[in-house]
């Protein structure tokens, strides 16, 4: 799989980490991502008029409320694993349950779906720029036992955010950019659109394991890291 570059972020502090620190410093960043990306599509569904996810007790920051067994936990270890075994940037993806949303309850159904899908992939963007603030307040303390692993976890957060974003910003149902596309088609190329939803995944880890996607989303994540280690100082 293509690491876009982010070999210039596998820094030796992240090589000489063991497995078990690996995953320590990545699993916060991760279930942050993961957790607050699907809070994100609950609460902008109850601003504009639907309360599913609320009244299902999914509008919290507690990720077990949230944790899908292998999209949140088997799958990032496993890409964390196989990245050390490597010896390759980690590079991980994952998913959380669905929240909820009951379309019909939104007061304009069309549109407010688009607001809603597009609040998981914004809620990363904010994510990785709380990130690289972390990050830069690890650099403030130095590399010692506070800074570096605020660096790290920083480092991260910021990634993980960003890959999330992008990924799930792709126009294909059932990710956030496929509810968006199907938002603002008209009805019957919406409808066209809508009837990929069950092949999707299956779709997109094709592409990902062939590493067709990664040539087209990698440059784009590549950029928003440079733009945020730029802005920051990092």
């Amino acid at each position: 799989m293509q690491d876009f570059g982010l070999r210039k972020v596998y820094t030796p502090a992240m090589q000489d980490l063991t497995l078990i620190q690996l995953l320590a410093v990545a699993a916060l960043p991760l279930l942050f991502a993961i957790t607050v990306h699907e809070v994100a599509h609950g609460w902008v569904a109850l601003q504009l008029g639907d309360p599913t996810a609320r009244m299902m007790g999914r509008l919290t920051l507690n990720p077990i409320r949230h944790i899908d067994p292998f999209g949140t936990v088997l799958l990032p270890i496993m890409l964390i694993v196989l990245s050390k075994m490597a010896g390759t940037p980690p590079f991980v993806f994952g998913w959380a349950k669905p929240v909820p949303v009951t379309w019909e309850n939104l007061r304009n159904p069309k549109r407010d779906m688009a607001l809603v899908a597009v609040a998981g992939p914004l809620s990363n963007l904010l994510m990785a720029i709380l990130w690289a603030l972390v990050a830069k307040i690890g650099y403030l303390f130095g590399a010692g036992p506070l800074g570096l692993p605020l660096i790290l976890m920083g480092t991260f957060g910021i990634l993980f955010n960003l890959v999330l974003m992008v990924l799930n910003l792709v126009p294909l149902p059932p990710l956030d950019g496929g509810r968006i596309l199907t938002s603002v088609l008209p009805g019957p190329l919406a409808w066209q659109v809508g009837r990929l939803e069950p092949y999707g995944f299956i779709i997109i880890l094709l592409l990902l394991a062939t590493g067709v996607l990664w040539s087209v989303l990698g440059p784009i994540i590549d950029w928003f890291y440079t733009l945020l280690h730029t802005l920051f100082g990092i």
